[in-house]
């Protein structure tokens, strides 16, 4: 593909959008409004009864209180893992001690370059969450098999949820 133009339509502190019109090697024309943003580490904290801490939120963009995975956005100059662990401690006071990256993916490539970035969190040791002050964060453990029940009868749409408890189910069989 080449980027034959990119106007920028809207900034804000999460996310900027653009108006771009691209072309493929055969001439084929892409226009399309993207929304770039800054990456996303997501965290999947598991204690040593294999149980898996959620965080519930009202997320206003699907209009209801949903029960998810941790997750924050990347900062300028920060990478994924420094992210997830500060997240980690923001959003549920929990410290790990060990980190292993689950998966990597777009959740929306159609328009979001968003990339997400899913790591098990485990040897956990409690402390004091400390959220931003737009966040108004439940926390609860599962165990795996409640999540599983909760995905299969729809009560967890959350897609990092979906795909960071399916990835853990497969990389825990493996060990």
């Amino acid at each position: 593909m080449k980027l034959l133009s990119s106007k920028e339509i809207t900034r804000n502190r999460i996310f900027t959008v653009t108006e771009d019109h691209a072309t493929d090697p055969g001439g084929f024309e892409i226009k399309r409004a993207i929304v770039h943003h800054g990456g996303s580490a997501v965290m999947m904290p598991v204690d040593e009864k294999g149980r898996i801490l959620l965080v519930r939120q009202y997320r206003l963009s699907a209009r209801q209180y949903l029960w998810e995975l941790p997750a924050g956005t990347v900062d300028p100059g920060e990478k994924p893992l420094q992210t997830a662990k500060r997240e980690l401690v923001e959003e549920t006071g929990y410290r790990a001690k060990k980190w292993a990256k689950l998966a990597e993916f777009y959740p929306s490539p159609g328009f979001l370059n968003e990339k997400m970035t899913i790591y098990l969190a485990t040897e956990l040791a409690a402390g004091v969450a400390t959220p931003m002050e737009d966040e108004r964060i439940e926390t609860r453990w599962f165990t795996s098999k409640e999540i599983d029940s909760m995905i299969q009868s729809g009560k967890i749409l959350d897609a990092k949820t979906n795909i960071g408890f399916l990835r853990w189910k497969r990389y825990s069989k493996r060990k």
